[in-house]
Order: C-alpha cells, then sequence, then structure tokens
C-alpha cells in the first residue's frame, strides 16, 4: 500500500466537501484488500444531525458497490492538525472494516499511521449480541 497515494486520494475527496454550514471540509480515502480505492466527503445538512462523514460516505459506497474486505482508510482536512475519525465513524469503521489502518493526513500532506484499535480499544461488535 502506498500510504502518500492514499493520502492524496483522501485530500481530493476533501476537495467535494458540501460544507456550507461549518467549513470544516474533510475528505476519506478507503482500500479495498483488492487495491481499489474508495473516496468520500463530508455532505452537511441544515438538519445537522442528517449530514455524513467523510468516512462514512467512503465506507458505504464501497459496501454499497460490492466491496467488504478493507485494509486501510485516509483521512484529511484544511487543519494543520491531524483530525481522527469522530465516534460514531469509530464504530462504523470498526464494525465494517475491523482493525484497519488510519492514516491521518494534516494540509501540509504530512502524515500519522494508528490502527483502528488504537482509536477504539473496546469496540461493540457484533460478537457482543450472541447470546
Amino acid at each position: 500500500m502506498n500510504i502518500k497515494k492514499l493520502a492524496a486520494a483522501a485530500r481530493k475527496a476533501k476537495e467535494r466537501s458540501h460544507s456550507p454550514y461549518s467549513k470544516f471540509r474533510v475528505g476519506a480515502a478507503l482500500l479495498t484488500k483488492s487495491g481499489r480505492i474508495f473516496s468520500g466527503c463530508n455532505i452537511e445538512n441544515s438538519s445537522f444531525s442528517l449530514t455524513i462523514c467523510a468516512e462514512r460516505t467512503a465506507l458505504f459506497k464501497a459496501i454499497s458497490e460490492g466491496s467488504t474486505r478493507f485494509t486501510a482508510i485516509a483521512i484529511a482536512s484544511d487543519t494543520n492538525s491531524f483530525v481522527p475519525p469522530c465516534g460514531a465513524c469509530r464504530q462504523v469503521i470498526y464494525e465494517l472494516a475491523g482493525n484497519i489502518k488510519i492514516i491521518l493526513t494534516d494540509k501540509r500532506g504530512r502524515t500519522r499511521e494508528l490502527a483502528m484499535s488504537d482509536l477504539l480499544p473496546l469496540p461493540f461488535g457484533h460478537e457482543m449480541m450472541e447470546h
């Protein structure tokens, strides 16, 4: 996996962000085990609870197109710092992608690599619902 290529795809996805209210643009690029990249951006709505994050956009696009096995997701924003996924996205990433690599990239192009388990150390998953 080329981390720089995945981070660049996330930065490109960020450019398509629809964030007229917060002005906080986020892009994500999800890498499948077969090497395909699905991108997503945050899409805001005036009813804020209906807004969707970039990470979930990328995951839902991938799954809706038949991809279900992933290795990494890169997340980009316009900030000088690394922006990790929100709590809701952490749960969705864990549920749908497992303990994949999380690549954070800032506006200067620097990257930081983590595992999903670093961001969600005690995840709630389907195995907890088994009787």
